[in-house]
Parts: C-alpha cells; structure tokens; sequence
C-alpha cells in the first residue's frame, strides 16, 4: 500500500503490477502483468476499471506489444502493434480514455517512424509512463478546482468508484474530498453502494475509510432518502465519456442521482478529466453503453439471487442529460453551461 492508500496501478519500470478489484475489500492482491492478452483479459473483467485507470493500463499493453513484435522493419512492427492495439479497443466499448490512450500511443509510434525499432520500442516506453504520470496530475488539478465548491462540514454523496482505484492517484470525482480532508476539513460523504457489481460499497467504501473521511454506505435507492433530511450539499461523480454537447456516460444509476439532484436543487458536479471529453461523440444517444453479463445480478454474492432463466437487462452505464448538470471538474477548470459552446473553447484554449 502506498503512503497515499491504494493505488490501482504500480509500475516497476518493466511490468505492471495490478489490484485485482475483484477481491476487494476482502482481499488485497497485486498481480504482475506482463503481456497484451493479460491486460485484454484484466480490463474486460473488471481487475482493472475506471476509465483513466483504463487507458492507463492500455498504454502499458501497448508497450508489452511493441516489446514482442518484430524489429526486421518498421512495416511489420506496425502491423503487429496496430493488430494488438485493436484488439485491445475491443475489451470495453465506453471508456473513451481507452481508444484515447491507444491513439496516442499509435501516433507515437507514427511519428517515430524514420527511428530504429528499438528506439520507438523506448519511446513507446516513455510515452506509457507520461500517460501514467499526467493522470495523476490531472487528478491533482481536478481536486483543487472541485475543493472550491465544498466547505467545511459539506455533506458530498458519490457514485460507483471515481475514486483513487479508478486513476493513478486522487481520483476524480474524489479528488475534491482529498484535498478537503489535507485541509483538515471534515468532509461527510455518503457512497453509492451501486449495484450491480457494488464498487461503491467494495472500493469507493474502502479506500474512503483506509484515508480516514468520514463515509456512510448508502443503498443505491436510499439516495432520495438522504437528500431529503438535508444531509447532501452536492453530488460529485465521475464519467467514462463526455459528448460535445455535455451529456455524460457514466456507471449505471447516476441519471436517476441526477434526476433526484435537480428536484432537491442540489448541485450535481461532473468529475471530468479532458481525456474523457470525446469532441467525436456529438450527443449522449450516441455513446455505446456496454452490456454485461446477466450473471452479475442473477448470481448477487455468489448464489443466485433470481429465477433460473429469467430475463436481465444489464447495461454497465446511463447517460445523464446536459440539462441535469451544473458544471464540469475538469484540470483546466470548471465548465459551466452553455457546455457545447464552453467544452469546445476549452478545447481552442489547449491548442
């Protein structure tokens, strides 16, 4: 453990070492990673999640394909690379930090064309590790504009992880109540349990508690509940992608929080680190939204739970609608509507 908590990632110059989430809060387990398959295998089932932890781990996989493919000629690593950088875009369909981390990685790599392979091989290397280090920066800078929005004693409820296991470090949508608690403020935070999979209750829960803030275990439909005794001064969640016109893809449940957020005039922050805002994706219908495996809420807790046979709709995310946010967390600052117009001059302002 780090002297900053859990960390989902650690890299050790050659191999990724990974929390397996899985087994949390029961168990603690780092698993060596050391090839493409491996970490294909680790996104799609969830031993990694968070989309910047995501793309953080797709960039490592990048690099373990370009230490395997061939060095005879730049045309055939490129082909090899390319092969696996598809293949590792196809383990999960929403987080838009994976294909975000594997074009860059791809441009690198095009753009270092004229080089030997060995030395793209390095700077392929370099580039996993800048991905790696910018999030935790990202992380850092999100949680000093959102700590503006709390004050001492404010009562944050959050959804699913967008917590220091889903990035390298802070968090995002938790990033905010870290720098509070470095203050020495006394933060309160109530935490989504969200079903299905429960990272709220297994992840966000934990790595709450293991940094000493005060955090309550909420049921996902005990939300309204809590908001209406007063006890919520702003809801504060992540996202897995952000449409040009700010409607938000995020993990299954936050349109509902957003829906109770604006009948209880409660203020509803988005945690959005700008590699997650995908300008390509014009408006939220047009976001994939994953389906999982029916299993993870027929067979809740390992014993089933449902009818054998029954039907099961289980998709992984919603989206929230523009309309039901208030602003936007970014590491640039905070983003508030007209968001089509406002995310787009975000995005003139870092060219």
């Amino acid at each position: 453990m780090s002297k900053t908590g859990l960390l989902s990632l650690i890299w050790d110059g050659e191999h990724l070492l990974m929390l397996d989430q899985r087994l949390l809060p029961n168990e603690i387990k780092y698993r060596k990673k050391t090839t493409v398959e491996e970490i294909w295998d680790s996104i799609r089932a969830l031993e990694v999640r968070g989309a910047p932890a995501i793309g953080i781990a797709a960039a490592y996989g990048f690099y373990f394909a370009a230490r395997e493919a061939p060095d005879t000629d730049f045309d055939s690593f490129w082909r090899y690379v390319k092969e696996k950088s598809d293949y590792l875009a196809s383990s999960r369909p929403t987080a838009v930090n994976l294909f975000w981390a594997l074009a860059r990685m791809e441009n690198k790599v095009v753009e270092s064309r004229h080089l030997p392979v060995s030395e793209i091989r390095r700077l392929v290397k370099e580039e996993a590790e800048a991905i790696h280090r910018e999030d935790e920066e990202i992380c850092r800078k999100i949680g000093e504009y959102g700590v503006t929005l709390l004050r001492e004693g404010a009562g944050v409820l959050t959804h699913c992880n967008a917590g220091q296991l889903a990035t390298a470090r802070y968090g995002t949508a938790t990033a905010p109540i870290y720098l509070a608690h470095e203050k020495g403020w006394k933060i309160r935070v109530f935490a989504d349990e969200t079903r299905p999979v429960n990272q709220g209750s297994r992840l966000t829960a934990l790595e709450l508690k293991e940094a000493g803030i005060d955090v309550t275990l909420i049921c996902d439909n005990m939300a309204a509940m809590v908001m209406s005794k007063g006890w919520v001064d702003a809801v504060i969640v992540g996202c897995d992608r952000v449409a040009a016109n700010g409607d938000t893809a995020n993990k299954i449940g936050t349109l509902g929080l957003s829906i109770l957020a604006k009948y209880y005039g409660i203020p509803f922050y988005v945690a959005a680190p700008t590699p997650t805002i995908d300008l390509n994706t014009k408006r939220g219908e047009d976001i994939p939204i994953e389906q999982r495996n029916p299993e993870e809420v027929a067979c809740s807790f390992g014993k089933r739970t449902a009818p054998e046979g029954i039907k099961v709709y289980n998709p992984a995310f919603d989206v929230t609608p523009a309309e039901n946010i208030t602003a936007f967390i970014t590491e640039k600052g905070i983003i508030y509507p007209p968001f089509e117009e406002n995310i787009k001059n975000l995005f003139n302002q870092k060219k």
